[in-house]
Parts: C-alpha cells; structure tokens; sequence
C-alpha cells in the first residue's frame, strides 16, 4: 500500500501496529462462540433488520446457510468496528460505509476479495457505477463490493420557481445564483436555496465542479489555489446575501420546503424523497429533483452509500462471499431498494420500473457524473477541520484567501 493510503486515524493506526488485527475473528459471533459451517455472521448497519430480513431469509432457503445477523445503528458503527478491530471478535461479512474504506483497508481489517471480483458474475466491477467501484479498490486491490449507492441532486418547488421565470431547473452556478436570489425577494424571512453549512463535503463537491482537483498528482492539497477559493467565496456569497439562510432555521421539511416554500431549493441524496411524501401533503405535484447546476467545468456529485466486505481473518469465507454475491445480485439490490429506497449499485437494476419514476431516475442520471469524496483515511478529519474555518468565514467574516491557506497548511500537517 502506498504512501498515501498508509496514513490513518491514530485509533486504528495503534490497533494495527499493535498486531491485534492477526486475530480478528471471524465466523465468530458475538459471544465469541465459532460459526457452525451452514452459517454467516454479518453486521448490519441500522435501526433494525425489517428492511433486510425478507431478502436473508430468501437467502438461507435457497443456500441452506442461516445468517445470524447484528443490526448496528449508524451513529454507533465505526467505534463497534474499532473495538472488531482491536478484539479479532469481527464478524464474516460486514457493511462498510463508503468514506470509512480507507481506514479500515489500511487498518487490515478486511480482506482482499480480488479473485471472487474477477470470477463470479455477479461480482464483476463492470456490473456497478464507477464511482461506486472506485471505494471498493485500493492499489489495484478489491476489498468489498457496492451494494447499495447515493449520490446528491437538487430537490427544488416547481410552482416557485415557474413564478419567478424558471420553467426548469437550474442548469449552472449563474442560473441557481439568480433564481435563489429572486426566490428570497418574496419576503421577509424568505430563502431561495440552502446551503448547509454543516455539510461536511458540499464544499469540496462545489469545488470539484469549478475544477479544482483537491490534490494534485503529488497529493498535496490545493484548497488555497484559485478554484477552491473561489467556490467558497460563491457559497458565501448567497449567505451573504440573504438568500440562503445563515443558521439552522430549526424547522422541519413541512416547513421549509412544503407550504409556502421558505426554503425551495436544496441540495441532498434520495433519502430526502420519503421524507418529503411523508411529511408534506399541500405540494404534490409541485416539488421535483434535478441533476445539480454545472460550475465552470462539470456538475460533479457525491458518491456515497455502503458496501459489503468480508471480515479479515474469517474461518468462513465461502459463505461469506456467497451472502455478498446473493445480496449483489440486481434482483435482490432491487428487493432491498423497495423496503429501504437504498439506490441499487448494479447498473443493470436501474432499467426496472421501479426505479422510472422521474424523481429517483434524477439520482441514476447524476450517478453517472458522480465520485466519492477522496478515499485516504484522514478525510474526515481534513472535512471537519474545513468547516472550523468555513464558520469562520460566513459567521466570522474572515477572509477566504487567508482562512484557506491556512486550512490547506493544516490539511499537510494531518497527511504527514
């Protein structure tokens, strides 16, 4: 592994040096008790199994192999993998966030699954988008598989903005710039687009749009370099101007989105479309989703979502791999998307009606203009410690070109 991926937390990178990971279990289960044969342990990330359970079942009748699965809530996840990590009491298969690849790849917690990837079918990379693909391998080396994906589009009124002179959606940065701002003149209190300025990647999203490539070929980063700044002078610009909101309103999205509209225009990922059915009843038919603006190069979005890895260590890799291919097949990424709207990773899938309708065919259009944030173990730190000195600029009024030289100097600091 190279020298920018030999980077990591400091959690993970002790538990590695330390050797804990030569005995990460697995088949082995909670209690520590080793997996029959005819078994697979599998980590779950959720508030229960609901969504997940009918397509595990369809899996035990037709392999004969029962799934003793663990349902992991998101926000407690990673530190239940550290402790995985640093015990060896792992399960077979687990669901990995798509940002949390790099450390746990360059920890050794998982297990390189290269030769299933060039010999089942079903597991082929050409089956999946790319940007879903390219968090699976690292040094030319696979270590999980997509299963389900995520990418952000703009969600906006269509009532709103036909009254202010937009039969569409914005197509680039000048259109969102004027019709957000056109949006907030309707009155006191009134927005036209939101941006969240707790998101952790929006920036870097904008930013890869206006061109800038983050790091260059050297890997060193270039967020004090002329596109960077100035994405973030243009998102500052529409908190600055009033059409953006500068806080957390603290209000719902029957509030905010439904009604009259405070806030008409946001950017988000398909998750946002139950919420909105659910919580609105007065804008039906006045609401729809849009590939996002282009900047001056592209409309790059986000790739996101979680794949399926195995456990390094495990005593039962067959079946391991047989849970991932059956879970991998279209037929059952499709099954999985109708209980849970988690977006298939298999291209294939997306050619059913179920995914036709306008609103979710958006996110499989903008999936093919789409890339995951960048896949070192320190990003997540670098993404945090851009938002201290983003607040700094839209709260604060710092200036951008030295608030960003500064954060480009810390960026170095944590990849050394």
């Amino acid at each position: 592994m190279n020298k920018w991926y030999k980077k990591t937390a400091v959690g993970v990178l002790t538990l590695a040096s330390a050797g804990l990971l030569m005995a990460c279990s697995s088949g082995s289960n909670e209690s520590g008790d080793s997996a029959s044969s005819d078994s697979v342990s599998f980590w779950y990330m959720g508030d229960g199994n609901e969504q997940i359970q009918p397509i595990l079942d369809d899996f035990t009748e037709e392999t004969g192999i029962t799934v003793d699965i663990q349902s992991i809530p998101w926000a407690s996840a990673h530190d239940k993998l550290l402790t995985a990590v640093a015990s060896g009491d792992g399960p077979d298969v687990v669901q990995m966030g798509t940002t949390w690849m790099a450390e746990f790849v360059d920890a050794g917690a998982l297990q390189d699954i290269s030769s299933y990837i060039e010999t089942e079918d079903t597991l082929n990379s050409e089956n999946f988008f790319e940007g879903s693909v390219a968090t699976t391998k690292f040094d030319d080396t696979y270590y999980a598989v997509p299963w389900y994906t995520e990418t952000r589009a703009l969600y906006y009124r269509t009532d709103l903005l036909e009254e202010v002179g937009y039969s569409q959606a914005p197509k680039d940065w000048e259109e969102l710039t004027d019709a957000a701002m056109k949006l907030s003149e309707r009155g006191d209190n009134m927005y036209g687009f939101q941006v969240d300025s707790n998101d952790q990647s929006a920036a870097f999203m904008f930013a890869r749009q206006n061109g800038s490539e983050l790091f260059n070929e050297d890997k060193k980063p270039v967020f004090n370099e002329a596109p960077f700044v100035e994405t973030v002078d243009y998102l500052n610009t529409f908190i600055q101007n009033g059409s953006s909101p500068k806080q957390d309103l603290g209000l719902d999205i029957s509030q905010t989105f439904g009604g009259e509209g405070i806030v008409p225009m946001f950017i988000s990922g398909p998750w946002m479309i139950n919420s909105i059915n659910d919580s609105t009843t007065d804008i039906e038919g006045k609401w729809a989703t849009a590939v996002l603006p282009s900047g001056s190069e592209n409309n790059l979005s986000n790739t996101g979502g979680a794949n399926l890895a195995v456990f390094n260590g495990t005593e039962n890799e067959e079946n391991a791999v047989a849970l991932i291919e059956f879970l991998s097949r279209p037929e059952n990424q499709l099954a999985f998307f109708e209980s849970s709207n988690s977006l298939p990773s298999a291209t294939i899938a997306w050619e059913d009606e179920a995914l036709s309708d306008p609103i979710i065919a958006v996110f499989g259009e903008q999936l093919e203009n789409s890339e995951s944030m960048p896949l070192i173990p320190e990003f997540e730190r670098i993404a945090a410690s851009y938002l201290e000195d983003w607040e700094e600029i839209y709260l604060g009024g710092a200036d951008s070109q030295e608030k960003m030289d500064e954060f480009n100097a810390e960026t170095e600091n944590l990849l050394q």
